[in-house]
């Protein structure tokens, strides 16, 4: 019996339709068992590269083919495939280097000289996507049947965290858990060997690549991946492509409902439209549904450490639970609990646990969190949510985000959702900085659209909310930092302010 691997999943794809397609980009095409064989091959140069089993291979790059490619290699070898955000540099790339100690870096050639630039990192021996991992992927031709000693409990990823709030924490990921989770997601986002799917938003981040690229290519379906989701570029591809499948965070999606050419292009073909990451504006909604009613949208919940998706509300949930993030999938179980492990009645303010298969086994390097992660045999998520008697859950905030003013607990969300309401306002953020007299201060971060004023701000939220949850400050922004997944980065507001 052979055991039930990443690399397995994708070789049985190959026997089963070998000249369909798998992944586009650019000008290259790879049908299924072109993409078996490479991944083999390119497998073997890693090895030849003296990558062994068990040890790390960082990837330090952009959207493209061979991103998926080296993923696929480095597990089919046995090896750690550590994806690191093409956007860090610095202190930020050295950290995530340092911690997960690769034994090869492969990064895109542009790239490069950030990891130079590191104080730990900067001798680390790095190869290149575009030079060594497309010519290794037509060196072993005739190696389609090599085999490598890989067992399932193997563990196939270092799955770091956003690092919201804190240094970012590698979640340890086994091949085990991503199939269980690949699993899930085919059932629950229905996705199909028909589907044609673009794939624009990053693939280092668990997301595009977990939820999306994997159960894809698991089914067999059809994959054109893009740099990066530029609007011009993923409405003309939807068009021209016939695509019928899309993820983008709801930035990317608020870009694309606001594009001048958006009612321009014919995109009569996307049936499956899936945001996650953070809450979809309730007028964009509108608006791509307006357009577009045949679309359904799925809006998916959860986190790294899951793999990461955890629940998600279905299309025709949308119009009876607009602000609902839905029900589990099928291989997940969660609670509801208060700040003692109990449960908390039907309705009420919680935090939700999690068991499953596709759960992460701890943090690398890191015990201490992951004996705080990980209790009573739950993993606890840090998200406060409510759950109603039919199981679905609304997301109220983060634990780490919520706001203590003059000893009252206030959730950011609702603040936020409040802001959300004006007109002008295209995106905002709500933290609770440091202060002497409230303990934590209101404060609202707003992206404006319009001509809008800190008082009349205020004044909104003072006709609609309870007084204490009034922001004490409102300060107006060009922009809120993000990380690549549509995250806001809360701590850097915080830091904004309390240097």
């Amino acid at each position: 019996m052979r055991s039930n691997t990443i690399a397995e999943t994708v070789k049985r794809t190959a026997k089963r339709t070998p000249h369909h397609t798998a992944i586009i980009y650019g000008e290259r095409t790879w049908t299924y068992e072109q993409l078996d064989q490479a991944v083999t091959s390119v497998a073997l140069e890693l090895q030849n590269q003296g990558v062994n089993k068990g040890e790390r291979v960082a990837a330090y790059g952009k959207n493209s083919d061979l991103y998926v490619l080296l993923y696929l290699a480095a597990v089919r070898l046995g090896a750690i495939h550590v994806p690191v955000n093409f956007q860090l540099k610095g202190a930020e790339l050295d950290y995530i280097l340092s911690d997960s100690d690769p034994t090869l870096v492969v990064a895109d050639r542009d790239l490069a000289s950030e990891i130079e630039k590191t104080e730990n990192n900067h001798d680390q021996e790095v190869i290149y996507f575009e030079d060594h991992i497309l010519a290794w992927t037509t060196k072993h031709e005739d190696s389609t049947e090599v085999a490598f000693e890989v067992e399932d409990t193997d563990v196939a990823q270092l799955l770091y965290t956003s690092g919201t709030t804190s240094n970012p924490k590698g979640a340890i990921m086994t091949h085990r858990a991503l199939v269980h989770h690949y699993v899930s997601c085919i059932q629950g986002l229905d996705i199909k060997e028909s589907d044609r799917a673009l794939h624009s938003m990053p693939l280092y981040h668990s997301a595009q690549m977990h939820v999306f690229m994997l159960p894809a290519l698991m089914v067999g379906g059809w994959n054109k991946v893009l740099k990066a989701p530029v609007p011009d570029q993923v409405l003309q591809s939807i068009e021209e492509d016939e695509i019928t499948s899309f993820f983008a965070a709801p930035t990317a999606w608020v870009s694309l409902a606001n594009h001048p050419d958006f009612t321009k292009h014919d995109l009569s073909t996307l049936k499956k439209a899936y945001y996650g990451a953070s809450i979809m504006p309730g007028p964009i909604l509108e608006r791509l549904q307006n357009h577009l009613p045949e679309l359904g949208f799925y809006n998916v919940f959860g986190q790294s450490e899951m793999g990461p998706a955890c629940t998600v509300l279905l299309p025709e949930e949308h119009e009876d639970r607009p602000g609902s993030a839905g029900r589990p999938l099928i291989f997940v179980e969660t609670r509801v609990v208060d700040s003692e492990g109990k449960d908390v009645a039907v309705g009420e303010l919680g935090e939700i646990v999690y068991r499953s298969p596709h759960l992460c086994l701890g943090y690398w390097n890191k015990p201490e969190a992951t004996s705080e992660a990980f209790r009573d045999g739950w993993f606890h998520s840090g998200d406060l949510v409510k759950m109603d008697e039919e199981g679905y859950i609304e997301v109220i905030d983060r634990v780490k985000d919520v706001i203590n003013t003059g000893g009252v607990v206030v959730a950011s969300r609702e603040i936020e959702d409040c802001i959300y309401e004006l007109p002008q306002v295209a995106e905002v953020a709500v933290v609770g900085v440091p202060d002497e007299r409230w303990i934590e201060a209101v404060t609202a971060f707003v992206v404006t659209k319009d001509q809008v004023t800190e008082d009349e701000i205020i004044q909104h939220v003072k006709d609609n909310l309870a007084s204490f949850k009034v922001p004490k400050h409102v300060e107006l922004v060009d922009k809120l930092p993000r990380n690549a997944s549509g995250k806001i980065l809360k701590r850097q507001l915080r830091d904004a302010i309390t240097r």
